[in-house]
């Protein structure tokens, strides 16, 4: 089943997810997935088992509690987001492999731009030289799929200095424009979305 590709443009974080809860409670087993590229307003977004100590500075960026997991992160213009309204039935892999093959997808773009990429099996995400470079959150929900990836690509990082980003104490960010590419969101949207596109599409092997 073709996957729907809807670019947002830049948009407010809430409203966003919002959409995504109402999309995922009213589909069907006929519903098709699609993928939702988008750039936010400044925000941190904090999960279901976030702590508020990981906030280390009050600023006037606001702070949403979400129903993805994970901690706290920051979302601002820069950031190439993709939420992930996938049938998660329909794939037939673990929660484990869907989160490898999402991560491959960023790890072999950056691959093609001449970054050398790595997961990391205790701490979802992509890191370059042990610098967070993308960003991992998920919500099941009666075997569907949202929220999704976020990359830094060109943006202002000072805001992740005032968390721990993702729970995790003095982690370095980084982004594709520090690492010598000089492109727009549009552009890696356009390198990026095929690589998803290629990992969350499962084979089924035949007898």
């Amino acid at each position: 089943m073709q996957r729907l590709i809807k670019h947002l443009g830049l948009v407010d974080y809430e409203p966003t997810w919002r959409a995504m809860q109402a999309f995922t409670d009213t589909r069907t087993a006929e519903t098709p997935d699609e993928l939702w590229v988008v750039e936010h307003h400044p925000v941190y977004t904090q999960g279901l088992a976030g702590k508020p100590e990981h906030l280390l500075r009050l600023t006037d960026i606001p702070v949403v509690k979400t129903d993805r997991g994970g901690q706290v992160t920051y979302h601002g213009p820069g950031q190439l987001v993709v939420y992930l309204l996938i049938d998660f039935k329909r794939m037939h892999i673990g929660v484990r492999e869907l989160v490898r093959r999402i991560e491959q997808s960023v790890i072999d773009m950056l691959a093609g731009q001449g970054i050398t990429a790595n997961g990391d099996v205790n701490a979802p995400g992509v890191y370059v030289d042990g610098a967070k470079i993308a960003s991992l959150g998920l919500r099941i929900k009666n075997g569907a799929v949202y929220h999704g990836l976020s990359l830094n690509v060109d943006m202002d990082l000072t805001p992740f200095g005032w968390i721990n980003p993702c729970g995790y104490e003095g982690l370095r960010v980084t982004q594709m424009k520090d690492l010598g590419v000089d492109k727009t969101l549009a552009q890696v949207a356009e390198l990026l979305l095929p690589q998803l596109e290629k990992h969350l599409t499962v084979v089924k092997e035949t007898a």
